[in-house]
């Protein structure tokens, strides 16, 4: 008894020198940032935001990107302040206060953050909270385009909406290979790779950035010259902030036709022209003009039949870009997938920056400023995701297995999405950048699962991870 005793009065004192030493920290390194940094006294938004802040600005900014609802819980480790930089220098002073007093650092530029890795911290595996800032880039969102030699210098606040809005100012026949989600910050985007329509033609976005700007951990600010290749490989594609703290991009441009084609249709997996058109994108979506990608995600919806009787199935919402005339299109998809049987009712012509309005849910008589906001069309709920890359056809009866499972959470929660690889992919050495998945993958599965209460995470968890195994 005693020395049960002797270990919880060991364990308090342990405890009390740990929490006094963090909060010698604390004070230490606040008292360091504000001699490096002053708070506006105007009616500009401050820099330095706390959760002691008289004004809501630290639980605002917080909140204010956050997509997966899983971090966003009362439990969830909180940053000791929120730095929101307008200039390089906030970024060099909170690096050498952090170094000066043991302080982790976050970076955050768009908030599409899967696992919270950018405003989250834990020290180890025990998920003991490690006192951190985070440092939000949105004020460092500045974009430059330069028409002449198709290219742009955009810093790593701005939104992929953001950059698709000034490309279009300039040139309706320039555009960026990224992806058509308008939210994504540029630090995530290419610090992870970043896939979307224009992949298959011209590579992922981090394989079009032709220099950088970067503080490293000794607070200087680096180019592609003074940083060496080896740095610059790692930053493209290999999580940038592993490596220091991006300001800026430069990136390669790439001409687009003055009119593309885009659809977003349903069919339903029970119809056989379905299951056969699935069949042969498997084996031919990465083969096709390298101007043509279909994107597909599976999920199950309900229905009432004819005779009253309610029904759910799985449904695959097929999304199409083809970077030419609906003219052409129509051909292209009949000679290559006959069975989805599409109508011209279906497909809509219009301008390459407007496929992002229609892919993100706005209405097409929106104005194109919807481009420019920071806020998402959905809901906010926790979820979990993970991927695979595909190098041959998966067999048909594992793939309807796969779909089968789908059944097993509440209709529309869970979702498989098929993303074709092929073409510029095949010609680019999987050495190029960190991001090693080109020649011989056929196509990319992602997996996803939602949910609202936080009583359901370990049954949501539990049914992906499953998935995950089988697959």
């Amino acid at each position: 008894m005693k020395s049960f005793f002797a270990k919880i009065i060991i364990f308090l004192f342990l405890f009390l020198v740990a929490a006094s030493a963090n909060g010698t920290r604390h004070e230490d390194f606040f008292q360091c940032l504000s001699a490096h940094i002053s708070n506006p006294t105007s009616t500009h938004e401050p820099i330095i935001h706390t959760p002691n802040d008289n004004n809501s600005s630290y639980s605002t900014i917080l909140t204010s990107s956050i997509h997966n609802h899983r971090f966003s819980t009362p439990s969830t480790p909180k940053p000791t302040a929120i730095i929101t930089p307008s200039h390089a220098s906030h970024i060099q002073a909170t690096v050498f206060c952090s170094k000066e007093h043991g302080v982790q650092i976050r970076i955050r530029s768009g908030g599409h953050d899967y696992e919270g890795l950018s405003y989250t911290s834990y020290n180890n595996k025990k998920n003991v909270t490690s006192l951190f800032v985070v440092i939000d880039l949105r004020h460092l969102s500045s974009i430059s385009v330069d028409v002449e030699s198709q290219s742009a210098w955009v810093q790593t606040g701005a939104t992929l909406g953001q950059l698709y809005y000034r490309i279009a100012e300039k040139s309706e026949n320039l555009a960026f290979p990224a992806g058509d989600c308008h939210t994504v910050g540029m630090g995530g985007q290419i610090g992870g790779g970043g896939y979307g329509y224009l992949t298959r033609k011209h590579g992922l976005a981090a394989d079009n950035v032709l220099d950088a700007e970067i503080i490293d951990a000794q607070g200087r600010i680096l180019d592609r010259k003074s940083m060496g290749e080896d740095l610059f490989w790692a930053i493209r594609g290999g999580g940038a902030a592993s490596f220091g703290i991006v300001l800026a991009w430069k990136v390669r441009l790439v001409p687009v036709p003055s009119k593309v084609t885009v659809l977003s249709v349903w069919r339903n997996m029970e119809h056989e022209a379905t299951k056969k058109f699935l069949h042969r994108w498997q084996r031919n979506a990465h083969k096709v003009d390298e101007d043509l990608s279909i994107y597909i995600t599976f999920v199950t919806a309900s229905y009432v039949d004819e005779q009253g009787n309610k029904k759910i199935v799985v449904e695959a919402n097929v999304r199409v870009t083809f970077h030419g005339a609906m003219n052409r299109f129509l051909e292209l998809m009949q000679e290559e997938f006959p069975e989805l049987g599409l109508q011209r009712q279906e497909c809509h012509e219009m301008r390459w920056v407007e496929s992002f309005r229609f892919f993100n849910l706005f209405r097409n008589d929106e104005s194109l400023d919807v481009l420019l906001s920071r806020k998402s069309n959905y809901n906010l709920m926790s979820f979990k995701v993970k991927s695979d890359y595909v190098k041959e056809p998966i067999p048909d009866d594992v793939f309807e297995a796969m779909l089968g499972r789908l059944y097993e959470i509440e209709v529309g929660r869970a979702y498989v999405y098929l993303f074709p690889y092929g073409g510029k992919m095949n010609e680019i050495l999987e050495s190029a950048i960190p991001l090693p998945y080109r020649a011989g993958n056929l196509y990319m599965l992602h997996y996803i699962v939602r949910w609202e209460e936080e009583e359901e995470e370990e049954k949501h968890l539990s049914w992906i991870r499953g998935l995950y195994n089988y697959m």
